[in-house]
């Protein structure tokens, strides 16, 4: 069914255009905009089709008619651990292992596919829209925007922490702030190096293990692969990392998880913060660790 979105116009817009309000207070973008004007029922004003050059009144009902997407994904019926769901958003707890989207390595067994399945037993053709990504052996919370304006609305705007396991001993807190390169168009490794995307990675450390930490992390950027990348370029790459330090007997994927996502409902405007709890593997690492002192 389609999400209907209905805003009250408040004083401060009277007399001003339609568009106007759209663009500004509403946030869409302008292909939305446009994509609302040719649907029948896009955009109506007091229940009425109306223009964008159309005027605003204070009290006035202006309603947008949000279509189901479309896309080509094959619906895989695979588990799904949600952490929270409504009409514009879905929360979940990615296991590792499992691709954010089909690729020629992975056609149906990703979170995409998952999503689509889960929909469409609800009789919905949704598209996912992630809010950033997660690499396919990094667990945690992906947060999944339902509709293009919330999509549109949540753009940049999602905080997200992670937990990190890394080879050797860090104490305290500090940041990492290295420009990050891919040195072959080819692969999907990244690198440190001179001439890259600036990139900043924050980190305290919370528990100490047998030549291991945990530390809890914070990005000013979102680089692919900053977290692995940035610890690894200063000798102490994430335990289990096979792309970027070498295979560990004590977890089988790199130990990197996404432990909370924190923003504003696009819709509500409701403060959100969201937990996704450690995945037993890394639960077992941390078991062996004491808390990490200054």
């Amino acid at each position: 069914m389609p999400r209907i979105l209905r805003f009250q116009i408040d004083t401060c817009y009277e007399g001003h255009k339609v568009i106007h309000f759209l663009r500004g207070e509403a946030g869409l973008s302008a292909r939305l905009v446009q994509s609302l004007k040719r649907q029948p029922g896009g955009i109506c004003l007091n229940g009425i089709q109306t223009r964008t050059i159309d005027r605003l009144h204070a009290g006035d009902i202006l309603t947008l008619c949000l279509p189901d997407d479309t896309d080509n994904v094959e619906p895989l019926p695979l588990p799904l651990d949600r952490l929270y769901e409504d009409d514009d958003l879905l929360i979940v707890n990615k296991p590792a292992g499992l691709a954010m989207h089909p690729t020629h390595n992975h056609q149906g067994d990703t979170l995409a596919n998952a999503v689509a399945a889960y929909f469409q037993q609800q009789g919905r053709h949704v598209t996912m829209r992630c809010v950033g990504r997660l690499d396919r052996d990094t667990s945690g919370a992906v947060v999944c925007a339902l509709n293009r304006y919330a999509a549109a609305r949540l753009s940049g705007g999602v905080e997200k922490e992670y937990l990190a396991i890394v080879s050797g001993r860090y104490h305290g807190s500090g940041t990492i702030d290295r420009p990050i390169v891919r040195p072959n168009p080819m692969h999907t490794s990244r690198a440190v190096g001179e001439g890259g995307l600036p990139a900043v990675t924050h980190w305290q450390a919370e528990r100490w293990g047998e030549n291991m930490t945990l530390v809890r992390v914070w990005l000013e950027t979102g680089r692919t692969h900053q977290i692995r990348v940035h610890f690894a370029s200063l000798g102490t790459p994430l335990v289990g990392d096979t792309m970027y330090g070498t295979p560990d007997e004590r977890i089988a994927r790199q130990a990197l998880h996404c432990v909370s996502a924190r923003f504003v409902h696009p819709v509500t405007g409701r403060p959100m913060y969201v937990e996704a709890p450690l995945p037993p593997d890394m639960e077992a690492l941390c078991a062996q660790m004491d808390p990490a002192q200054e």
